[in-house]
């Protein structure tokens, strides 16, 4: 699609995004797509068969970019954020996963859940929002006054220090051709088919599962609209400006915004090739706020965000789900403020959440995702694990006998080492 400024382009992007978000939060709202979920049922009752909805989502995005970056559509390689970027932050990705695991039990859903809960009436959801718009908005803007950042502050002194600087993409593709040689591109697409194939003989060998018509069709539509949003900001619009013809994302980055718009200030903020990530974009609709609803700062977050909202409350109405929920008492408000809270630091210090690395990051293959998603399932498997605990020995399961248990469990630490008798 062709536009001749940048402002119609702008929105049909936008809107687009929008509708594709709709979508998203209309069919996981009904097929209750829950990754927290998927945790839960396999830590507590061992059935993996909401797992494996989230791992066809996996399978299927990686399938979508392999075909849309092997004839040309659509490049990675630079992206928002930048799942490929040089930069491993390899501790960051495994902490921030963590903690936003930790902050998703403790939320009763990751970041996509809380907006599809509060499209369907969940008022503690709202609260959850809140802790991680606010959360995720001070990992990465300045407190008042200051020009220092959460993450400034907490992390970025003793964890940059970590990080590793790559001579390549962080991709398998383009780390194994930098250490043994070979096509990146070609690598890209054996390593994926490879793990498409993997992950599609596990998922598909359950027969609970073939026959979940909820799962597959919630494992195959988030999977595909994380297919469609990068094909939306990254190959969707063309702007023929001064007989140039620019993408979206070139019109709009700085080099071409000085050169075609005087008013700098009018820049739009977050564009570029992206795909479905909630954390960072709740973060947006706070800076939307505080901004007095500027429409510069209407973003592709804030219209993801305001999709899945919009879906999932629509789904609620036709199905009569909507349902008004709040806390049983001060103690279940806490722990979502605290989930909240962890979820955005986390979700911003990992470079996404359960759909952001978990889903669109593993398309890109980049390594830093899988160890998200590695640190998210944990974390999340842990917390779980010792809340049960707590739930039965009460008083007698301090936090270090109910971790240690947890670990022992998890195979993680000798059997020696257990303080409780398994449950």
């Amino acid at each position: 699609m062709i536009f001749k400024d940048f402002a119609s382009a702008q929105s049909t992007v936008l809107w687009a995004v929008f509708a594709t978000a709709f979508i998203m939060g209309a069919v996981v709202n009904k097929t209750n797509f829950c990754t927290m979920g998927a945790v839960s049922d396999w830590v507590n009752i061992g059935d993996r068969n909401r797992f494996r909805a989230w791992l066809l989502a996996i399978c299927v995005a990686i399938i979508g970019v392999l075909i849309l970056e092997s004839n040309g559509i659509v490049s990675l390689d630079k992206t928002l954020p930048p799942y490929r970027g040089s930069n491993f932050a390899w501790l960051e990705y495994i902490l921030g996963g963590t903690m936003f695991g930790i902050g998703m039990t403790y939320g009763s859903g990751c970041a996509n859940k809380t907006l599809v809960r509060l499209g369907a009436g969940n008022l503690k959801s709202l609260v959850v929002f809140a802790g991680i718009s606010v959360s995720a908005y001070f990992m990465l803007n300045p407190f008042p006054g200051t020009d220092q950042t959460l993450y400034s502050e907490l992390f970025y002194g003793w964890t940059s220090k970590l990080s590793i600087s790559l001579s390549t993409h962080q991709d398998l593709g383009s780390l194994l051709a930098a250490h043994l040689g070979g096509n990146v591109e070609t690598l890209r697409v054996i390593i994926g088919l490879l793990l498409a194939a993997g992950l599609l003989f596990y998922i598909l060998k359950s027969s609970d599962f073939r026959r979940s018509y909820d799962n597959i069709l919630g494992g195959v539509v988030v999977g595909l609209v994380v297919v469609v949003v990068w094909y939306i900001t990254a190959a969707l619009v063309t702007i023929a400006a001064d007989g140039d013809m620019l993408s979206w994302t070139d019109y709009a980055s700085v080099d071409s915004w000085e050169m075609l718009q005087d008013n700098l200030d009018a820049r739009p903020r977050d564009v570029g090739v992206q795909s479905f990530t909630f954390i960072n974009p709740i973060g947006q609709v706070l800076r939307l706020a505080v901004h007095g609803f500027n429409n510069v700062y209407v973003t592709f977050g804030v219209m993801a965000v305001l999709g899945v909202i919009a879906g999932s409350f629509i789904w609620s109405l036709v199905s009569r789900s909507f349902r008004i929920e709040w806390f049983a008492n001060f103690k279940d408000f806490l722990n979502h403020i605290i989930g909240g809270v962890l979820m955005g630091i986390g979700g911003v210090l990992g470079l996404g959440c359960t759909i952001g690395q978990g889903i669109t990051g593993i398309s890109t293959l980049a390594l830093g995702s899988f160890l998200t998603f590695t640190g998210i399932i944990f974390g999340s498997a842990l917390t779980m694990k010792m809340q049960y605990y707590k739930l039965v020995y009460e008083d007698e399961a301090s936090i270090i006998k109910t971790l240690l248990s947890a670990l022992v469990d998890m195979k993680l630490l000798p059997a020696g080492m257990r303080k409780l008798d398994a449950i």
